[in-house]
C-alpha cells in the first residue's frame, strides 16, 4: 500500500489510528443525530478540497443538507420517494458517470425510512451500492442513526463496509470508537477514542472506559420500522373513525401503492382493520401487488354492497401475500443487482433477460423469509395452493398483463421439506416469468419497459375438498 492510496479522515490524529481511511472505503459512521456526522464530514471535506479530489453529495432526505451550498462540490439530488429500484439504479449510474477516484458524502441512510418504510431496504441499498463503489476507488461517508435499525440490518452494513465508527457526543465531548476497519489493526485501534483539536486519544482504562458506555444508550433491540409503524396502527382501533382514516391511508400507501383510481376505490370500501388484517398475512414488506389488491377489493365491495344474498357464499379468506420488496431482497441478496441494472437499460432490456432470468430460478432466500414461508405452509397443512404472480403493474386499470407471468400449482403432498422445496421453486418460476420474452415486449409496447416492475407474490388455497 503506497502513500497515494492513503486518504485523510481531516483528524490527523485519528488518521493514525486507523493507519488512515484507503482508497475504496465505505465509511459508515452510527450516530444520535445527523450535526454529529456533519462535523465529521465537514473535516473530511476540508482535507479531500485540500488534496484537490473530486466530491460528489448524494442528497436526498429531509435533515439539514451535510454539505453547504457554495462549497466546491457537485450535489446530485435524488428522489427517494420513487422507490428503491428507481432511487437504486439512479445512483448506480451516476456513480459510473463519475468514474474513479471520486469521494462521496451521502445523506443519512436512516432517513430513507420515511420513504420505503423498511428497514430490509436500506440494507439492500447499502449491499448493492457499496460494492461499486469500492471497485471504482472511491472513498464513500455515510451514515445511519443508533437504535433505530435491526441488528440484521447493521449486522449486513457491517459484513459489506470497510469501516464502520461509532460517534458519540457526550458534555461537549467527541469520541469515535472504531467497530470495523477492514484489513488494519493496532493493539489500540478498537478502544474509544476522545477527540481533542484533531487529535485522537485512546480510552484505554476500565474504568474511563466503563464510565463512558454506561452513560450511552445503545444496544435496543428494535423491530423493523414496518413491524412499528403496523404495530402502532393497531392501537388507533379505538379512535374515532377520522382519525382511524389518517392512519389507514398511511398503511394503504405502503401496502398497496401511491394514489390512482384502483387507490380510491380501495380507499372507499376498505377500513383500518381491513388493512390491518391485510398486512398480518404479508411475508417480508412492501406492496401486495395488483392481482392481490384486485382480488381482496373485489370480495370487499361484494361482502358490502352485496350483503346478505353474496356474504353466506363467501368462503373465508385465508390467502397469503409475498411483498415486493422480498424479490428485490432476492436479487440483492444472491449478488444480481448489477444485472439488474445492465437489463433495466435501453440496450440491456431483452439482451440480459435470458441470463437474468435462469439466475432468478436458482437464487436462495434469507432465513427470515424462509422461516416465515414454513410457517404459512404449516398454516395451509396439506391443501392445494396455488402461487400467483402480483406485480405492482399488473391487473390495474389499462394494464392487465394476462397470462404474462406465471402462476404455479403446488399439489403441497409429500413430507414437509418436500413441500417447502416445491413451493420454493414456484416462488423463483414466478420471478423468472419477469424476465419472459412475452412479458419484455408487453412492458415495452405500453411504455413501462424501464418502470420499476415490483413483483409480489399472491398464495393461495385451492377451493374445494379431498376425494378419494
Amino acid at each position: 500500500m503506497n502513500l497515494y492510496d492513503k486518504v485523510s479522515t481531516g483528524l490527523e490524529g485519528f488518521d493514525r489510528v486507523i493507519d488512515h481511511l484507503r482508497i475504496g472505503d465505505n465509511v459508515v459512521w452510527q450516530v444520535d443525530c445527523v450535526s454529529s456526522y456533519k462535523k465529521m464530514v465537514d473535516y473530511f471535506v476540508e482535507s479531500a478540497i485540500a488534496e484537490n479530489m473530486k466530491l460528489i453529495y448524494i442528497r436526498f432526505a429531509n435533515h439539514e443538507p451535510i454539505l453547504d451550498a457554495g462549497q466546491d462540490i457537485k450535489t446530485y439530488h435524488i428522489d427517494a420517494r420513487k422507490g428503491f429500484e428507481s432511487f437504486a439504479t439512479e445512483i448506480h449510474n451516476l456513480i459510473k458517470e463519475e468514474g474513479k477516484r471520486v469521494f462521496y458524502v451521502f445523506d443519512c441512510l436512516t432517513d430513507l425510512l420515511e420513504y420505503w418504510n423498511s428497514d430490509l431496504m436500506i440494507g439492500n441499498f447499502f449491499k448493492a451500492t457499496c460494492p461499486y463503489l469500492y471497485e471504482l476507488d472511491t472513498v464513500a461517508y455515510f451514515a445511519v442513526k443508533r437504535n433505530f435499525h435491526t441488528y440484521s440490518t447493521i449486522a449486513g452494513i457491517r459484513e459489506t463496509t470497510q469501516i464502520l465508527l461509532d460517534l458519540y457526543q457526550i458534555n461537549d465531548k467527541t469520541y469515535i470508537h472504531p467497530l470495523k476497519v477492514w484489513q488494519r489493526y493496532s493493539p489500540t485501534m478498537f478502544f474509544p477514542h476522545v477527540i481533542q483539536d484533531r487529535e485522537a486519544i485512546c480510552i484505554t482504562s476500565s474504568t474511563d472506559a466503563s464510565e463512558l458506555f454506561n452513560s450511552i444508550n445503545r444496544g435496543e433491540i428494535r423491530l423493523d420500522h414496518w413491524n412499528t409503524v403496523f404495530k402502532e396502527a393497531k392501537r388507533m382501533l379505538s379512535f374515532s373513525q377520522k382519525k382511524q382514516e389518517a392512519v389507514k391511508k398511511r398503511l394503504m400507501y405502503m401496502l398497496i401503492g401511491s394514489d390512482s383510481r384502483m387507490f380510491q376505490l380501495c380507499d372507499r370500501y376498505f377500513t383500518l382493520k381491513d388493512i390491518l388484517d391485510i398486512a398480518s398475512r404479508e411475508i417480508g414488506t412492501g406492496f401486495i401487488g395488483g392481482k392481490s389488491v384486485g382480488m381482496l377489493l373485489a370480495r370487499k365491495i361484494l361482502e358490502v354492497d352485496g350483503g346478505d344474498i353474496i356474504t353466506p357464499f363467501l368462503e373465508p379468506h385465508d390467502s397469503f401475500f409475498i411483498g415486493s420488496d422480498v424479490f428485490y431482497t432476492y436479487i440483492v441478496q444472491n449478488g444480481w443487482w448489477r444485472l439488474r441494472t445492465k437489463q433495466k437499460t435501453p440496450e440491456g432490456y431483452y439482451k440480459y433477460a435470458a441470463e437474468l432470468k435462469e439466475k432468478l430460478l436458482h437464487g436462495s432466500f434469507l432465513k427470515d423469509i424462509q422461516e416465515q414461508f414454513v410457517q404459512m405452509l404449516e398454516y395451509f397443512g396439506q391443501s392445494p395452493i396455488i402461487v400467483r404472480s402480483s406485480s405492482l403493474l399488473e391487473d390495474n386499470f389499462g394494464n392487465a398483463f394476462a397470462g404474462k407471468y406465471e402462476s404455479v400449482f403446488c399439489v403441497n403432498q409429500g413430507t414437509p421439506q418436500e413441500r417447502y422445496e416445491a413451493f420454493e421453486q414456484a416462488v423463483r418460476t414466478v420471478y423468472a416469468s419477469t424476465m419472459n420474452e412475452d412479458a419484455l415486449s408487453y412492458r415495452m409496447n405500453r411504455g413501462l419497459g424501464l418502470q420499476d416492475e415490483q413483483m409480489a407474490i399472491l398464495v393461495q388455497r385451492v377451493s374445494g375438498d379431498r376425494y378419494g
